[in-house]
């Protein structure tokens, strides 16, 4: 598989057709995701995906993992933002995706678990690594590859809002230590701030995070 390339899209089951109803794509991913978000008006996160797509190739390099997995998951892990939050809890549960309690109520979370879909179904990914990272670039869990946490850190570090993230220096530290120590420092700093966060810790950030303080 090429940096620039995925598999040419299979032919997409009725449960995702009508998010590509219209299009055309060549089997060329950037191009392909480019037409698909901006067929949506979403053109801050396809910018958004291809930093993350490049900050994960420059980790995955940094840090031995694969940087063409690595890119792709990037540009990939926010493709299901063409479901608007509001519709995310009723698209998993027509899709056939298990819901956690956090999820339900907290809707916004379920687009890591329906990116996996689109990946698959639209953009004909079958790689599991790459689904993996792309499954759970926002909680992150428990066993995680180190393609996981490249992209789990990737999407942190390619900040979407103003301004530079509270947590930035803390995750940079951590980054010349070690991946783990970057990743341990991100999920420190949500349960040190949980009493203000928008919606629960996911039960996957907790186990990874169990699990991290036994190894870093």
């Amino acid at each position: 598989m090429s940096a620039s390339s995925a598999p040419q899209p299979a032919p997409t089951p009725s449960r995702v057709a009508h998010l590509v109803q219209g299009l055309a794509f060549t089997g060329h991913l950037p191009a392909d995701l480019s037409l698909f978000l901006r067929h949506h008006s979403l053109p801050k996160t396809l910018a958004h995906s291809l930093r993350v797509g490049q900050m994960a190739y420059g980790l995955a390099l940094r840090f031995a993992v694969d940087p063409h997995l690595a890119r792709l998951a990037g540009w990939l892990h926010d493709c299901s933002a063409v479901i608007p939050t509001p519709m995310r809890l009723q698209a998993a549960l027509s899709w056939g995706i298990e819901v956690l309690p956090e999820e339900a109520a907290f809707p916004l979370i379920l687009h890591q678990k329906l990116s996996v879909v689109i990946a698959a179904e639209v953009f004909g990914i079958n790689h599991p690594s790459i689904l993996s990272a792309v499954g759970c670039h926002t909680t992150l869990k428990a066993g995680a590859s180190p393609l996981d946490k490249i992209v789990f850190i990737a999407d942190k570090l390619a900040w979407d809002q103003p301004g530079d993230p509270s947590y930035q220096a803390a995750v940079q530290n951590g980054l010349s230590r070690s991946l783990d120590a970057s990743v341990l420092a991100y999920i420190n700093i949500l349960i040190e701030n949980r009493p203000t966060l928008p919606g629960p810790l996911h039960p996957w950030l907790l186990q990874a995070h169990a699990e991290l303080t036994q190894t870093c």
